[in-house]
């Protein structure tokens, strides 16, 4: 294990100090990688918190290009952006923030020929992606390669979060078998999303990503938040479909 240098000591220090971290927790950090998929609303601020956290090797997996329509909520991005690759654009804004992370980008699609080589380097992966064909594929490649599986949603005031495939725990199939058509789900392209919330949710995959990397307990929970009522929502999570 990678040791942290004087630098690392002080730039890490208010989290070092945290008992249910210290150093041998912030050394886990800086060995672990962890894989973003998707550079977008969720992507950018889970990147901007682990990178400030220390995670040792961050990659990105983007293929899309910053639009203006995205900086109400990618807020790694400007206006000097637009028309940037995401992936790119993104890792030189956090090379400036911490020098201490090893960045890989994939300025690529995630897609059934390249999941696995793609997923397979990673200790921990962080699904931003904005569809459930993705996020069907991610979820099956990590049960296949025993990886955990940060996951979250968004749409409206609204954001979902579960953690899947961790310590032998459920995954997003023991839920729902199988995805809903694409024509009877709702899209934040057609009915939109309050930029804020992205924003949030981003924060707490990145804590959960966090959390199992120090191999803190999670449990089966599905997280829904609903920012315009504050309301908060735990379920716990039953296997359905595992035999």
């Amino acid at each position: 294990m990678n040791p942290l240098s004087k630098d690392e000591l002080i730039r890490y220090n208010r989290q070092i100090l945290l008992p249910e971290i210290g150093i041998k927790g912030q050394e886990k950090l800086k060995n672990a990688k962890v894989l973003v998929i998707g550079a977008g609303g969720l992507g950018c601020p889970a990147l901007q918190y682990l990178c400030a956290a220390g995670i040792g090797t961050i990659g990105i997996v983007d293929f899309d290009k910053v639009e203006l329509h995205n900086l109400h909520r990618q807020i790694l991005f400007s206006v000097q952006d637009v028309g940037k690759l995401k992936a790119e654009t993104a890792v030189e804004k956090l090379k400036l923030h911490n020098p201490h992370v090893t960045f890989q980008v994939y300025n690529t699609l995630l897609n059934e020929e390249n999941a696995h080589t793609l997923i397979a380097p990673f200790d921990v992966i962080v699904d931003g992606s904005d569809n459930f064909q993705t996020r069907y594929l991610v979820n099956d490649t990590c049960v296949a390669l025993n990886k955990p599986l940060v996951y979250g949603t968004i749409l409206k005031f609204e954001a979902q979060l579960a953690v899947f495939n961790y310590k032998n725990g459920i995954h997003l199939r023991d839920i729902y078998p199988e995805p809903p058509n694409t024509e009877d789900v709702p899209s934040c392209d057609q009915n939109g999303v309050l930029g804020v919330v992205p924003g949030i949710l981003g924060v707490y995959m990145a804590n959960a990503a966090i959390k199992i990397i120090l191999g803190h307990e999670i449990g089966n929970h599905l997280f829904i938040y609903n920012f315009d009522t504050f309301e908060v929502k735990n379920l716990n999570l039953m296997y359905v479909n595992r035999h």
